[in-house]
Order: structure tokens, then sequence, then C-alpha cells
């Protein structure tokens, strides 16, 4: 279809009556007038000024730092504004963006995400996310987007489990998500029963319509109601280095789950070296989704990190009865060829006292390499998952789904070897 063959664009640019321009970034308005760089919010819009000489000097030195837009990094001064603003200019002229050593971020609760579309270093960096007061749990703190726009894929109308190629021409390889509404799968029972989800798949397509075999269609899909293409992009986009620590929210102890994270929404993405804590937990709390999470994203690895637990907390779930609350670390949704390597948790891997640190839903090709974590675990399906070379914890391996699990030169500590989830009917 023609509408496949689209440019994708980032940015728009509007005139004002001066001749000097505008540019829309990441919901950051990007300014040039020749004043000082700065910004400053103005009609609830975040701004960003940066003179044509900043903007030289920025281009020639070949990376921004926060501190160049006022980051003060002294633990105190909410920064996330600056942030934000920092990495919408540096997306703009595809600039890479570092932290400074030493510095501390404070980031309060404000309704703002930093959109993140070039490679950062937050090396020795300390990031506080204060979350006892927080305008929007459900906006993430980062987001780690990509230029290239998703588009509809309207005229594939049906598809057959292990089909090899779609009837249609794309304008790069792309990840499609499939779902058809009118069938539920994962039904689930017990305390948290629920009537199921959407019929859901995701796949790896080139610009002929090849499917990637490795990842193949699980399902006949007689009808779909939604089809989406996401364009992978070429290049691997790193972030590197960071220390996160999480001040917890004090919300009643029910599923409102906070996003208060590093959200990866881009394909081809390295995670290297960062490091989470969480403090100020107290004996009830609202549950978070994962630090880091990954929707709708493929080829990203996730390696040499330091993550952290959550607390169990308590709830009443659908059945009416007390039921204990997931809350995540690690959450990956819709994505495929994901690997987390050589990662680990600050807190005991068999204290039952904190919750597993990793959930998954329609995900394809997940793999633990060298992880010391307290568990492994598949919701609502994942079709191939390895695990080696590692130690899992109280929670051990919790999985359903199609394919192939492979456990190898690996120590479970849970009541099980391998737990197939009766909750979801234990495929």
């Amino acid at each position: 279809m023609k509408r496949n063959l689209i440019t994708f664009f980032l940015f728009i640019f509007v005139f004002n009556v001066s001749g000097q321009h505008k540019n829309a970034s990441d919901n950051v308005i990007i300014t040039s007038e020749k004043t000082t760089t700065r910004v400053y919010t103005e009609n609830g819009e975040l701004h960003v000024n940066v003179p044509p000489d900043d903007v030289t000097k920025f281009k020639a030195t070949g990376y921004v730092r926060y501190k160049d837009f006022g980051a003060k990094g002294d633990g105190k001064t909410d920064d996330l504004e600056v942030i934000a603003a920092t990495h919408a200019f540096a997306n703009s002229y595809g600039l890479p963006v570092k932290a400074d050593d030493g510095a501390t971020y404070y980031i309060g609760g404000k309704d703002r995400t930093a959109v993140i579309r070039t490679e950062t270093d937050f090396g020795k960096a300390t990031f506080i996310l204060d979350d006892t007061a927080v305008q929007n749990r459900n906006a993430s703190v980062f987001m780690v987007g990509s230029t290239l726009q998703p588009f509809k894929l309207e005229a594939v109308m049906t598809l057959k489990k292990d089909q090899k190629q779609i009837n249609a021409s794309l304008p790069a390889p792309c990840l499609v998500t499939v779902t058809n509404a009118a069938v539920k799968q994962y039904i689930r029972f017990g305390l948290n029963q629920n009537n199921g989800s959407s019929q859901t798949d995701i796949f790896v397509a080139d610009k002929a319509g090849h499917i990637d075999m490795n990842a193949p269609v699980i399902w006949d899909f007689d009808q779909i109601t939604e089809i989406t293409a996401r364009p992978i992009d070429e290049k691997v986009l790193k972030i590197t280095g960071g220390r996160f620590i999480t001040i917890a929210n004090k919300d009643e102890s029910k599923y409102n789950y906070y996003s208060r994270n590093i959200a990866i929404r881009r394909s081809n993405v390295i995670v290297d070296g960062l490091e989470h804590r969480i403090t100020g937990e107290e004996d009830h709390g609202a549950p978070y989704t994962g630090f880091i999470s990954l929707s709708d994203c493929a080829y990203v690895t996730i390696k040499n990190t330091v993550l952290t637990g959550h607390r169990t907390y308590t709830t009443i779930g659908a059945a009416g009865k007390p039921v204990q609350m997931g809350t995540y670390e690690l959450s990956v949704n819709r994505s495929l060829n994901v690997s987390f390597i050589n990662c680990s948790q600050t807190n005991s891997i068999d204290d039952a006292t904190y919750w597993g640190v990793l959930g998954s839903n329609f995900s394809k090709n997940l793999i633990y390499d060298h992880c010391v974590l307290s568990r492994f675990d598949a919701h609502q399906g994942v079709a191939n998952a390895t695990i080696r070379n590692s130690t899992l914890g109280h929670m051990g391996v919790n999985a359903i789904g199609s394919g192939t699990l492979l456990i190898e030169n690996s120590t479970i500590r849970a009541r099980s070897f391998v737990n197939l989830r009766p909750d979801y009917g234990s495929t």
C-alpha cells in the first residue's frame, strides 16, 4: 500500500513573525534566539532556547551535558525539566548526551518524560526519583524512542500459524504486532482470575514481507482487529552507566501501577552498567510496572546491570480474597529477542518478602545468561526462553507458552524446578 512507503519525520517546524524558527520536539519547544541558553516553562509548555553560537559550540563538541542547559545536580533542585529539554535539543541535532560524574540529579513528581533518541551516558551520576508526590503515575521518567513512526498494515486481513510471508511491502524491516480482539487467550483462574486477553502475536518481517522464522507466528488469526508495523532502527542505541535511586510511593496497596521508570519503546538498544536501588518502602505501597520496561521492541540487551526487588504487598484480588501483589523491576511486553546478561540484584534472591524481579507477556526469545535474580516469569505466554549459567531464587522459573524452554548450567532455588503456571493453564 502507498501508506507503507512513507517518510518518517520527528520534528515539526513553524515560523514566527520574526523569521526565527521554533522546533517542536518531544513536547519541548526549541528556539534559537540570540540571548542565552535557558530552559523555562510558559503557558504549561516546556521551552529551551539555544543561541546560534551555542548550537555551533555543541555541534563542534559532539555531545551535550545536562549542566550545559542549567541542571544543578545538587540532589535538591528538581532537574527533570532541564534533563528533558537537554534530550529534546540533542534529539533534534543527533547529539549524544552525557551526565556529569559526581552529580546527583533530583527528579520530583512532575508529569514530564525525558525522551531519549540518541546515545546517552549516565556515567557515574546519581538520579533520585522521588515518587512520594507524583502528578501522573503513568508517566515514565525516561522513554527510549525511535524517530521512525509506526503505521497500520490494513491490507493484511488474516494470518496463519507458521506463515512465512505477509502481503506487504515495507519501508524497512519491521516489528509487527497483530491482535484479534474477538478471541481471548490466557484466561486466568484463581485469586487473580480474569477473562483473558485479546489474542496477540509479534514477529519481524523484512522489506519484502518475509517473516523471521526464529520468532514465527504462533496463532491462527481468522480475523485481525489491529495490526501495526514498527520500523526497526538500523543503528544500535546505547544507554550506559547511571545510579538510580527510587524513593518509593506511599499509596494504598491496590493495583494502581506506577510507571516511574526507563521505558524502552525502540528496537536495537543496549543498556549497560545501570544500577537501580529502592528506598523508603513501608508496610504498604502501590506496585510498579518495572523500572526497566520494554514494550513493542526487538533486539534489546540489558547487561552488567544491578537491580532491586520490591517489597511484596497484599491486596484484594479479583476473587474478593487477599492475594500477594506483584510489583516488578523488569517488565517485557510484546517484545522479542531480549537478553539479560550478567544482571544481579541488591537484595537476597531467597528473601520472600521481596517480589520476583521480572514479569513478561506476549514475548519471544527471552534469554537470561550469567544472571543472579529472584525469578523468571512469563505470564501471558513466551515463545522460546533460555536460562543459562544463572542462579534463580525463591520464585524460580514460572512459564507458560510455546516453543522451547532451555535451562542449562543453572541453579534454581524455588520449591519446583519449573512451574508451568496452573493459573494460566499450564501450557
